[in-house]
């Protein structure tokens, strides 16, 4: 009878003992002694350049040796657009206990953050433009919690001065907005500053919604003399229908990435998507494997922007490439490729 006690203990220690080791977020599954990890991520909007973040988020983590499908299980959820999705799918990696949430643009970000306030999971952004603007980061650039990420602000000095190159009479910039991402609002800011030191006036086109983009569209163009781009999620996600109504009316477009460059904005002094994402990656491993805090890591930037150029855009407007940005072009596209986005 004691023997059969004794057994008893045993077997409900070890069964304790199990438990537990499940319950680990980041508990060894593999059966190799390394640390398994699980991540949700969530993206506002499909579209290139958040399509890219996300390929160079996982990029990133594969250097620091965190491979989706051996070490690292990724849920990952769209918002499309909507900001009451974005909620839901942060409530619902908070509920799945993750050991971390990538928020892949602002409007995510600030939703993953609110969720995960009162817990220890930790939120890494990135694509967020303004996050002083976005309440993530205070004055100087510190996380305001468990917080942390890198930001794609734009280079607009560097933009207004390679449209006056491009577009040497234009006088006007139409910039569309949606009036609820804070990082949209900044950037505007800015650009609005800036342009009168380059001959520009702007013409802004605020929205509420995606259902606001065809009569905006149509209004700007009849008013500027080219329209320059923000990496406002709203609006990018419809980017093929603005693009569609310029090039009826040959008002050039500039994007703000290599992705808009790609499916029909004639150039931009932009951001390399992947390369952001990765450096958010990079960040994102240190935290998982306990090197650093994302509360006590202020967020990150890319410091220098690239030019990149659609010939076959250039020519269908009959623009000339100045050749001194010609040949400074980190890629020139010699077509226009059609964009995923519906």
């Amino acid at each position: 009878m004691m023997k059969r006690k004794m057994m008893a203990v045993v077997l409900t220690m070890a069964m304790t003992t199990a438990m537990a080791a499940g319950c680990s977020g980041s508990s060894d599954t593999s059966g190799s002694g390394e640390d398994s990890y699980t991540i949700g991520i969530s993206q506002f909007a499909e579209h290139g350049s958040l399509d890219n973040c996300r390929e160079g988020f996982l990029k990133g983590l594969e250097n620091e040796g965190i491979v989706e499908g051996e070490n690292l299980t990724v849920e990952y959820q769209n918002a499309a657009a909507d900001m009451g999705t974005a909620s839901q799918i942060s409530d619902a990696f908070v509920s799945d206990k993750v050991d971390l949430i990538c928020a892949i643009a602002t409007p995510t970000a600030q939703s993953a953050y609110n969720a995960a306030m009162d817990t220890d999971i930790p939120v890494v952004y990135t694509a967020v433009t303004d996050p002083v603007a976005a309440e993530l980061a205070d004055e100087d650039g510190n996380p305001v919690g468990n917080v942390t990420g890198t930001s794609d602000e734009l280079p607009i000095k560097e933009q207004l001065e390679m449209i006056r190159q491009m577009l040497p009479e234009a006088e006007t910039v139409g910039i569309m907005y949606t009036t609820s991402e804070a990082n949209s609002i900044s950037a505007l800011e800015t650009y609005k500053e800036l342009a009168g030191d380059y001959g520009f006036e702007i013409v802004e086109s605020g929205i509420s919604s995606t259902a606001d983009i065809s009569l905006a569209a149509d209004d700007l163009i009849s008013k500027v003399d080219c329209i320059t781009n923000l990496t406002d999620n709203t609006v990018v996600a419809s980017l093929p229908t603005i693009l569609e109504k310029a090039n009826e009316k040959g008002i050039p477009v500039f994007g703000s990435e290599i992705e808009q460059v790609r499916i029909g904005c004639l150039a931009a002094e932009g951001l390399d998507y992947v390369a952001l994402g990765e450096q958010t990656g990079e960040m994102a491993a240190k935290i998982l494997k306990g090197e650093a805090q994302a509360s006590d890591m202020a967020y990150e930037t890319i410091t220098e922007p690239g030019f990149y150029v659609n010939t076959k855009v250039a020519e269908n407007l009959g623009v000339t490439v100045p050749e001194e940005l010609a040949q400074n072009a980190v890629e020139s596209f010699d077509e226009i490729t059609e964009s995923s986005a519906e």
